[in-house]
């Protein structure tokens, strides 16, 4: 079979020692679960494809299309504050690139396609509950406009898999801008390998930030445009609540988009130190913790490009710390401008910070909901009538109206009159996001019973979610007290 996917690899035009090659493992019995035709057509690929049983045998790796040239990539990172050298693609394949219909280069990856160099003495496996999570979180995310990995497919290998159970096997495509990380670069930095970490460099800059060849120096405005994009991604995940749960540095991509959906979620009550990786016991990447790690891993970065920065060490590390000083202010720029946004603040005034900062304190304090607080005040910019939709959320409403005083005091000096205020909260506050509950109970329909009617109904909602659907309300609810306490597991 000649399949129609027009593959141009790049990676794996690179040295040997950036991959392995590997074939995936074939499977028993593919099914198809989810097509995203939609990101098909985006990458040049038709949907139809992968309508015949081989197109679906490419989704699990039990066929290889024409001009792929699978390898698994080489990486290294810190796992949880531990170094470990050697880490790479322990259950992914990267199938090739293609250039999509905008003309950007995008990875197709399986992910728990069989076991590669790099598995660790893991099974190279996935199952069927953790791709659904990244299917659903990933696309969530892309419709909240936040850079992302894709999900382009979910399929059943028609084989179990043991973990703590016997469950049911599956495997996800997943499309990427790339799948360099942070951890590609220690991978060599660890090896003193400086000709591999040039050429990795090189080859970042001409993929992802092009206009930094021409820069006086490359390398520096290499390290500063990744730095700007980090600090403005996890602003935004932040902004709707989202805590990635396992951000070591092999999780962090250098296009700048999240990546690794495994013990992820979105917060219900709003909380600062709020965990849910079962993996993390000290609480190292907490909600309110997560700018502070995305700074460390990117001082990682800075380690692994001293020698690119400048011949002369004490040089190269000022230019690297200098780099790193401006995450902060990147950061809050993106952060506090779009919590302006979140409260209808379109200018900027003295005493701003201190007013969304107690309303979120105040939130804390009285155990609100996230995404229904600031939902529900887009109609309460409108009108105070809607003030008691808001105040329900906090245990002690007082807490709310004290607070909404000063609120209505501050509206008062922006430009938009009550209606476009509405509407312009409603653009960045969503009404819905993949509610901890939902998604368990559509993985438990799928693992349990096969039943995927759930799994698609909330990938409907979650496909707009700052619309108001009115027939799906009740996804917005926040879970039953007996499911508000959350844990999520890794899935490897």
């Amino acid at each position: 079979m000649t399949a129609p996917i027009p593959f141009d690899n790049s990676y794996a035009r690179l040295p040997d020692s950036f991959y392995a090659r590997v074939l995936p493992t074939p499977v028993a019995a593919p099914g198809l679960v989810k097509l995203n035709s939609a990101l098909a057509l985006q990458l040049g690929i038709d949907p139809s494809l992968f309508a015949t049983p081989e197109g679906v045998e490419i989704l699990v790796g039990k066929r290889i299309p024409e001009g792929a040239e699978p390898i698994a990539t080489a990486y290294a990172g810190h796992q949880f504050g531990q170094f470990v050298p050697q880490l790479g693609d322990g259950r992914a394949i990267l199938l090739g690139e293609v250039i999509d219909c905008s003309g950007t280069r995008r990875d197709i990856q399986l992910k728990g396609s069989g076991p590669t160099p790099f598995s660790r003495r893991g099974d190279g496996r996935a199952a069927l509950g953790p791709v659904l999570r990244e299917y659903i979180v990933s696309e969530a995310m892309a419709a909240l406009g936040i850079p992302t990995t894709r999900a382009l497919a979910a399929a059943m290998t028609g084989e179990t898999i043991m973990r703590d159970t016997i469950l049911p096997g599956a495997v996800l495509t997943r499309v990427a801008s790339s799948h360099i990380r942070v951890g590609t670069f220690q991978f060599f930095a660890a090896r003193r390998d400086v000709e591999a970490l040039r050429h990795l460099a090189d080859y970042a800059i001409a993929r992802h930030y092009p206009d930094a060849a021409g820069a006086a120096q490359p390398y520096r405005a290499f390290l500063d445009q990744v730095i700007a994009r980090q600090a403005e991604l996890v602003a935004r995940w932040l902004l709707v609540g989202f805590i990635h749960g396992v951000m070591n540095t092999d999780n962090m991509s250098i296009a700048g988009e999240t990546i690794d959906y495994g013990p992820c979620a979105f917060m219900d009550t709003y909380g600062p130190a709020t965990v849910f990786s079962s993996i993390d016991y000290y609480g190292r990447y907490a909600y309110a913790k997560q700018p502070a790690m995305a700074h460390w891993n990117l001082a990682r970065l800075a380690d692994c490009l001293i020698p690119l920065l400048s011949e002369n060490q004490d040089e190269a590390i000022a230019q690297a710390n200098d780099s790193l000083a401006g995450f902060a202010a990147r950061f809050n720029a993106a952060y506090f401008g779009g919590l302006r946004r979140k409260l209808a603040l379109s200018t900027e005034l003295e005493g701003d910070s201190d007013l969304m900062q107690t309303l979120l304190d105040r939130m804390a304090v009285n155990k609100a909901d996230f995404t229904l607080t600031f939902r529900r005040l887009c109609d309460a910019a409108a009108s105070p009538e809607a003030d008691d939709m808001v105040r329900s959320l906090f245990e002690n409403p007082a807490a709310f109206d004290e607070w909404a005083i000063g609120w209505r005091q501050r509206l008062e000096h922006e430009p938009q009159d009550r209606n476009a205020r509405r509407d312009a909260m409603r653009r960045v506050n969503p009404a819905f996001i993949p509610r901890n509950h939902r998604v368990e109970a559509v993985i438990e329909a799928a693992v349990a019973r096969r039943d995927f009617a759930p799994f698609e109904a909330l990938l409907s909602v979650l496909s707009a979610p700052y619309d108001d659907q009115p027939g799906f309300a009740h996804y917005s609810d926040p879970p039953p007290p007996s499911q508000a306490s959350y844990q999520t597991f890794c899935g490897t």
